[in-house]
């Protein structure tokens, strides 16, 4: 393999990917130029399904834009939907505690809510990177302001309602990993302690709780200590989260000079989750794993979704640019071949995002209140991003 030719060939077919087939789908079916905002739950041809808004894909929309826009091309219309999805955050998707809503009406009347904040993580890193593309200094300190509105509905007993019974003592990874690239992303614009420290928090956190050497994974649930409990759900592995969180904690290791520490344990992590989720019969990285084994009790366990392949195209990437090491390259051809055989959908544009465990499509419509434009953007911002650094290291070699 040439390397330089390889990583060349992906930086062009990225941003190609990008700017001529899914930001044009998105800005077609998805920007509502009305009210402001997106639809996400289009069918295959980008047809409308539901009006109804979920407000975690305001803020991942508004962010693939400002993110798009500070990295690959200055293009103003991306802008101009960023704005627009900011103003409808504001106008519709708070309540009056600060708590934004899980979905929302076409014009912004309020659906559902839920006892998470990702509502919250999402608008404040699309607010964070939105500033960073205007030097807007509003939206700066606004995303650090819901930061701060996490951290304390996090920290407030009885402010989220709690999933359990008061018996049951657990914590979960997700929001901490989350938190990682919240602060990643609100620092390049806020130069405040508070985002260091919570990152900081965050991978100690991982790194005593939730590594579990013992099974050689990272696990979703934990007790309070980290404990192991032995339950159908607190055996659960979930290889594409895991591989996410590895390339949080890449990134942050990068900034501080490819710290050791962090740099290993995401290694670790990777390899790990790799060898517990990629398919060595069909090929493509499966949704959930039982650390012992055991039969998964989720209904899409041996799925393939869209987005834990695009985490590993990131993560593998990462990993190349941390040690070149070409088993990481390696890994990268493996789920990137796989990837682009069976999620692309040559007719209509955009991926696909929920196959069978063979490849073949369980289910063709673009987006739904889970999927629309955040992984698969986002995977080609970054992994174009990723590749220029890589080839600006080869030729200094």
């Amino acid at each position: 393999m040439n390397v330089k030719e390889y990583i060349q060939s992906w930086a062009d077919s990225y941003k190609k990917d990008l700017t001529e087939n899914i930001m044009p789908f998105w800005m077609e079916h998805g920007w509502d130029r009305e009210n402001g905002g997106v639809y996400t739950c289009v069918n295959r041809d980008g047809s409308l399904m539901d009006s109804t808004k979920s407000v975690w894909f305001q803020g991942r929309f508004a962010f693939i834009c400002a993110f798009a826009y500070n990295n690959v091309e200055k293009n103003q219309m991306w802008l101009d939907a960023a704005k627009s999805t900011l103003e409808f955050i504001e106008k519709h998707c708070f309540d009056e505690k600060g708590h934004m809503y899980f979905s929302v009406t076409a014009d912004g009347q309020p659906l559902r809510k839920r006892r998470y904040v990702f509502s919250e993580t999402f608008a404040s890193i699309a607010m964070s990177e939105y500033a960073l593309a205007t030097g807007d200094q509003h939206w700066a300190q606004r995303a650090l302001q819901i930061f701060e509105d996490i951290q304390r509905f996090l920290n407030t007993p009885g402010f989220l309602p709690e999933k359990f019974e008061p018996n049951v003592q657990l914590q979960s990874h997700s929001i901490i990993m989350i938190l990682i690239n919240v602060g990643s992303c609100i620092r390049k614009v806020v130069n405040d302690p508070k985002l260091t420290a919570q990152i900081d928090e965050s991978i100690a956190k991982l790194k005593k709780y939730f590594i579990h050497p013992e099974f050689k994974c990272l696990l979703e649930t934990v007790g309070m200590n980290g404990e192991f409990v032995n339950t159908n759900m607190t055996r659960t592995i979930n290889p594409g989260h895991c591989i996410e969180t590895v390339w949080f904690i890449m990134e942050e290791a990068k900034l501080r000079g490819w710290d050791k520490d962090m740099l290993d344990m995401a290694l670790t992590i990777f390899n790990w989750s790799w060898d517990w989720g990629w398919d060595k019969e069909y090929g493509g990285i499966i949704n959930f794993r039982d650390c012992l084994n055991l039969p998964s009790q989720d209904y899409s366990q041996d799925m393939k979704f869209w987005w834990p392949q695009c985490e590993t195209i990131i993560a593998s990437l990462y990993a190349y640019l941390a040690t070149g090491d070409e088993k990481y390259l390696y890994r990268h051809e493996r789920i990137s071949e796989w990837t682009y055989a069976h999620f692309p959908d040559p007719e209509y544009g955009e991926w696909y995002g929920y196959l069978h465990r063979d490849g073949t499509v369980a289910q063709p419509a673009k987006g739904n209140l889970f999927k629309g434009p955040f992984h698969i953007p986002r995977m080609m911002i970054k992994s174009y991003m990723l590749c220029q650094e890589i080839l600006k290291k080869l030729e200094e070699k």
